[in-house]
């Protein structure tokens, strides 16, 4: 069950890195460019298909992106239902 919990925490670190990294232009080159390619690959298998499913929420011209919300949201409630 410990392996389990440290997974999902780790899991939720590297989402919570994608998310912020993706706030800055020029993610995409360098070295910076592998550390977030890596959290993409981490992260997409879980967010690709709940993206698939919940439409981006529209705000004026751009679209909000709600699926590491609820990604981040079912791992904390997951987390503290196996590992309290």
């Amino acid at each position: 069950m410990i392996i389990l919990c440290t997974l999902i925490s780790l899991y939720l670190i590297a989402l919570f890195l994608r998310i912020v990294m993706s706030w800055f232009p020029g993610t995409d080159e360098g070295g910076i460019g592998s550390v977030y390619s890596f959290l993409t690959k981490v992260t997409e298998p879980v967010l690709g298909p709940l993206r698939a499913v919940l439409p981006p929420v529209r705000i004026g011209g751009a679209g909000l992106d709600l699926s590491p919300i609820v990604v981040a949201f079912g791992g904390i409630i997951l987390r503290g239902l196996l590992c309290a």
